[in-house]
């Protein structure tokens, strides 16, 4: 039986851990190919709140995808680089022949300051990744999705926080409800040529990025070293199903979704993966 995206080609960044490794894999699962970026290094001030993607993380997510007998190149690349962003884009079309599906994925979090203490740098480090990375990474993928006049799919991860505001990271805030505005116009422009543009909207993802002291101390401020569990308690509140957070799993699975042909008449819609969050 044929895979739901079998012999497609998809593009994702910010792929070597995290949401966008298993993105790699469910869709490579799914019999897709994949082309993949990650800058695998510091962004900004983003480390004192967790450690950047490794080398060695690339590494796996190749190895991942490779071992499910599907095709995989990557790149180490920075959204915040049009030009490494498109030459990445470019060589992995070269390679494999095609893009049918763009999963814009990359992004950072930095949090804790309201916005009257935020600085300068942060501002701008956050909104570079999370809402320009979006852009250049349509910039460069979007003319080939046209070139092949075979219609696909564009996915942009934005956020419960690209719904709803939050208090003490509105940088993130900001930049994750410019991809919603963002998404909105792209469906409108791709729609003739048969391109569908939609965004997920996570919660809490069971990542890296919230598996950490200084985001448990976000949820438990009186706390000096709050434990994981502690976090999951706290973080539950936010939620309406009983449960803490949601597994990449859940993320990806709402993108291959969006990606096959299962959703052909879908596009302009935001899609939260957020056990209620944004309704409560």
């Amino acid at each position: 039986m044929a895979g739901r995206v079998e012999g497609k080609v998809a593009f994702i960044s910010g792929v070597a851990r995290g949401q966008g490794r298993s993105h790699a894999v469910r869709l490579a699962q799914e019999g897709a190919d994949i082309i993949g970026v990650d800058v695998c290094g510091d962004v900004g001030g983003t480390r004192r709140f967790y450690p950047p993607a490794t080398e060695a993380d690339l590494a796996e997510t190749v190895k991942l995808v490779e071992d499910l007998d599907r095709r995989i190149v990557v790149s180490q690349a920075d959204v915040r680089d049009v030009d490494a962003t498109r030459k990445a884009v470019d060589d992995g079309v070269a390679q494999l022949g095609r893009l049918d599906i763009v999963a814009a994925n990359a992004g950072i979090f930095q949090f804790g300051d309201p916005v009257h203490q935020t600085s300068e740098d942060d501002w701008r480090d956050v909104l570079d990744v999370n809402l320009t990375g979006v852009f250049h990474t349509c910039k460069a993928t979007v003319p080939h999705l046209l070139a092949g006049r075979r219609g696909g799919s564009i996915v942009l991860t934005a956020s419960g926080a690209g719904i709803k505001g939050f208090a003490n990271f509105g940088h993130y805030v900001a930049a994750k409800h410019g991809v919603v505005g963002l998404m909105r116009t792209l469906a409108l422009e791709m729609a003739p040529h048969g391109i569908r543009v939609n965004v997920i909207a996570p919660t809490n993802c069971n990542t890296d990025m919230i598996q950490n002291e200084p985001m448990y101390r976000l949820f438990l401020p009186e706390n000096e070293h709050p434990s994981r569990e502690e976090f999951a308690e706290a973080s539950a509140t936010l939620l309406a199903l009983p449960v803490p957070w949601v597994e990449p799993i859940d993320i990806s699975n709402a993108l291959l979704f969006l990606a096959s042909d299962e959703a052909r008449y879908i596009t302009g819609v935001t899609l939260p993966v957020d056990a209620g969050m944004t309704t409560k």
